[in-house]
């Protein structure tokens, strides 16, 4: 039976416009049973529990899968999230991924990374708990997202400031390994394009940044020049459709060398590097 409701409620998500319908009915009544998704085919009729269709019915209204079910994953972590904080992507698994290859390849036994607009502290954590030895900061300004990003923090070995990414850690002026950042960049003239699950329920200071998207990335370049250490990396992500504007704002007069634009999985322009120069 559970099955047949599962194709029932994939149809309804499809016919609300709904990317991923399969995959959001099925976690749906893993998270309403209380089992995983490979596991679905256990539940017995009876054991049927009807609260699935109020979860079938929020996400038919674009309600966010991960406000529901109140959990994102992201590389190895299970976050807890909900309103006031941005969900995190599965495109931004691929800027870690190359921040925590690159601090690796360094050649420093307890690096200092920060991560700046912080949110659930998707990033931070993953970048504590995939460089062992790191010292991890993560700054967020709105006290709203706060509540989530201390939450998931708890137990960690990341450090939560509250602060603005533009004026944040004066206190680790030229000494940080690695700045990342998953800053907003959707330009405000893109508003009604943006997909109502981020438009309707992700915080409005986590999405918009300008007139062209790139206000905060702006400011984001100055704060990590000022944090760096001479050769430590900068990586922010942007929008697929910036590849060619952001590695021109870490340019050589602003003090950076080597800025590069790196695809995501879908081979779309996604996030930008650069390294401080050495004087």
């Amino acid at each position: 039976m559970l099955l047949a409701e599962v194709a029932q409620a994939t149809q309804r998500l499809a016919d609300a416009g709904v990317p991923s319908p399969r995959f959001d009915a099925e976690e749906l009544a893993a998270f309403v049973h209380g089992v995983k998704r490979g596991e679905l085919h256990n539940v017995k009729d009876a054991d049927f529990d009807a609260r699935y269709w109020e979860a079938i019915a929020r996400r038919e209204a674009r309600e966010p899968l991960q406000h529901i079910t109140g959990r994102a994953f992201f590389r190895y972590l299970e976050l807890q999230v909900g309103p006031g904080v941005f969900v995190p992507r599965p495109e931004t698994e691929s800027v870690v991924g190359w921040a925590i290859d690159a601090v690796r390849a360094m050649d420093v036994v307890e690096p200092l990374i920060v991560d700046l607009c912080s949110g659930s502290g998707a990033i931070a954590l993953a970048m504590a708990q995939e460089v062992p030895r790191s010292r991890v900061h993560a700054v967020e300004l709105s006290e709203d997202a706060l509540v989530w990003t201390r939450k998931n923090a708890e137990g960690s070995r990341v450090t939560v400031h509250q602060g603005d990414a533009l004026t944040a850690l004066p206190e680790l002026d030229g000494q940080v390994d690695l700045v990342i950042s998953n800053p907003p960049y959707i330009p405000l003239t893109e508003w009604e394009y943006v997909a109502p699950e981020a438009r309707d329920h992700d915080p409005e200071m986590a999405l918009f940044s300008g007139e062209d998207g790139l206000d905060t990335i702006r400011g984001i370049e100055r704060t990590a020049h000022r944090l760096l250490r001479p050769g430590g990396l900068v990586v922010v992500e942007h929008a697929d459709t910036q590849g060619g504007q952001v590695p021109w704002i870490f340019n050589e007069e602003a003090g950076w060398a080597d800025a590069a634009d790196h695809p995501d999985l879908n081979n779309r322009p996604r996030f930008a590097t650069a390294r401080k120069a050495t004087p």
